[in-house]
């Protein structure tokens, strides 16, 4: 296992202590913990790809580290009613939604290939932004909280976009031609 799967793995590890902080009102420890995990996605992707190190585990695992990161942080605020729950809403509903999109794809014989997106990997940019606004605004009133609440609207729009497109991506993948007699 190369460096980018340990720091993806590190980024999975970070997740517990990251919502224990928020948990026991550590907002200054958890902002640092979050931007450390939030690091580790940025540094993974780069040196698996500068260094040719892309592996099968970590196209894998590195989603599923952002997903879990990201939708433990949502429903944390969400708790601890530093964000309103419909944004957390639209990204755990996105997440579920694309889940069940590839759970069906594999039921059907299909095989998925998980290739990011622009839009898919600015949502996840957009996520993290809001998740560190929200903290930022609601512990340490360093961001005004009207910049929150439009960031809230764009990461919504982003994500929704993303959510349709990689749900489009799907739909194409399960159509692929099959003769008279496979569909009797």
């Amino acid at each position: 296992m190369g460096l980018p799967n340990w720091l993806t793995t590190l980024r999975i590890l970070l997740i517990p202590v990251f919502v224990s902080l928020l948990v026991y009102r550590r907002a200054g420890a958890a902002l640092v913990v979050f931007c450390l995990a939030s690091l580790t996605d940025m540094l993974d992707g780069y040196i698996a790809r500068v260094q040719g190190l892309q592996t099968r585990l970590g196209a894998f695992l590195d989603p599923v580290a952002d997903k879990l990161l990201l939708t433990s942080g949502f429903v944390t605020l969400t708790w601890l009613k530093v964000l309103p729950f419909w944004i957390t809403a639209v990204v755990v509903s996105r997440d579920v939604v694309l889940s069940i999109g590839v759970l069906v794809i594999h039921v059907a014989g299909g095989t998925v290939h998980p290739s990011p997106t622009w839009v898919g990997k600015m949502s996840t940019v957009f996520q993290m932004v809001l998740v560190l606004a929200a903290m930022a605004s609601a512990y340490f009133q360093l961001v005004p909280p009207f910049v929150t609440k439009i960031l809230a609207w764009v990461t919504a729009g982003f994500t929704i976009t993303s959510g349709l497109q990689y749900i489009v991506m799907g739909l194409k993948q399960l159509e692929t031609p099959t003769s008279v007699g496979e569909r009797l």
